[in-house]
C-alpha cells in the first residue's frame, strides 16, 4: 500500500492518502508509456470489432467481380481482393474472429491449466508426477505442429482451431500455477488455515488461487498475442476459419499470389496481425513491470 502526505504548513494537520494495491498498480501501469500505447492499440481493435456493422459500408461476403483487385480509393479504403470484396470490411470483421479466438482460447487454457496446476502443486507425489508428465508431453512438440496435428484429427474449422490453440497452451499456465502453489503451500497462513480445519477446496480457491492470479493475468495478456498469431498461422494453412469467413490468416493465404500485382491485399491484414500482437505484448510487458516487485524500482 502506498501513502502520500499532503499539507500546506506546519500548523495544519497532515492528510495521508492511502492507495490500495489495485489502484496503485493502475497508477504504475499508466505511467508506463509503452504499456499505455499497447492498451490504446488493443482498445482500438476491440472498438472496431464491436462497431463493425456500423462503420463498414459493405457486406464482408459481397462480391463485385467488376471491382476485383482495385487499389485503395475513396470507395474502397483498403482496396478489393480477387473476388471484388471490400478489404476494409473484411479486415474489420476479421478483428472479431481473431480477438474471439485469442480471448476464448486463452481463457480455456487458463481454466484447465490452473485447475491442473493447483492439483499438482497442492497434492504432490504421484498426482504431481502424472500431471507434470502430461505437461512435458505437450511441451515436447512445437506448439504450431501440435496444433496442426490436433486440427488435422478434428477437422479444419475455426472452432477446432480454437480447441487446438487452447490445448497447446495448457502447460504454460499449468506449470506457472504449479510453481506458485509449491511456494505458497509452505506459507504460514496456509499452515494456520490447515490447523483450524479448513478444507482443501477452500484452501485452493479462497487462499492459494487469489495469490496466484497476478502472474496468470500477465501471462494471459501475452498469451492472447500468441493465440492470435497461431490462429493466423492455422488459417494461412487452411486449417482455421473456412471461406467466406474473413480471418486475417486466411486472407493472407488467399492473396499471397497477388503480392506483386496487388500488394494491398496482404499488407492490411498483415498490419492488423502485427498491431494486435504488438498491443497485447506491450500490455503484458507493462503488467509484468507493474506487478513484479523486482522491477518496480528500476
Amino acid at each position: 500500500m502506498t501513502q502520500a502526505s499532503l499539507g500546506t504548513g506546519s500548523d495544519k494537520p497532515v492528510q495521508t492518502v492511502r492507495y490500495g494495491p489495485w489502484r496503485d498498480g493502475i497508477r504504475l501501469f499508466m505511467r508506463n508509456r509503452t504499456a499505455v500505447v499497447g492498451l490504446v492499440i488493443v482498445f482500438m481493435f476491440i472498438v472496431l470489432a464491436l462497431l463493425a456493422p456500423w462503420i463498414t459500408r459493405y457486406e464482408y461476403t459481397a462480391q463485385v467481380l467488376a471491382d476485383r483487385l482495385q487499389p485503395p480509393s475513396a470507395k474502397h479504403w483498403f482496396g478489393t481482393d480477387d473476388l471484388g470484396r471490400d478489404i476494409f470490411t473484411r479486415t474489420i470483421y476479421g478483428a472479431r474472429i481473431s480477438l474471439w479466438v485469442g480471448f476464448l482460447s486463452v481463457i480455456g487454457s487458463i481454466v484447465i491449466g490452473t485447475l491442473l496446476g493447483l492439483i499438482a502443486g497442492f497434492y504432490g507425489k504421484w498426482v504431481d508426477m502424472i500431471i507434470s508428465r502430461f505437461f512435458d508431453i505437450l511441451l515436447a512438440f512445437p506448439g504450431i505442429l501440435l496444433a496442426i496435428a490436433i486440427v488435422a484429427i478434428l477437422g479444419p474449422s475455426l472452432q477446432n482451431a480454437l480447441y487446438a490453440i487452447a490445448i497447446v497452451n495448457i502447460p504454460t499456465y499449468g506449470r506457472l500455477v504449479r510453481a506458485r502453489v509449491l511456494s505458497l503451500r509452505q506459507e504460514e497462513f496456509i499452515t494456520a488455515a490447515r490447523a483450524i480445519g479448513v478444507r482443501d477446496t477452500r484452501l485452493l480457491f479462497r487462499h492459494i488461487l487469489p495469490n496466484s492470479l497476478t502472474p496468470l493475468i500477465v501471462q494471459g495478456t501475452l498469451g492472447v498475442a500468441t493465440a492470435i498469431i497461431e490462429a493466423a498461422g492455422l488459417g494461412f494453412l487452411g486449417l482455421g476459419a473456412q471461406p467466406p469467413e474473413p480471418e486475417w490468416g486466411k486472407m493472407l493465404s488467399d492473396s499471397r499470389q497477388f503480392i506483386q500485382t496487388a500488394p494491398w491485399t496482404v499488407i492490411f491484414p498483415g498490419i492488423c496481425i502485427l498491431l494486435t500482437s504488438l498491443g497485447f505484448n506491450l500490455m503484458g510487458d507493462g503488467l509484468r513491470d507493474t506487478f513484479d516487485p523486482k522491477l518496480k524500482n528500476r
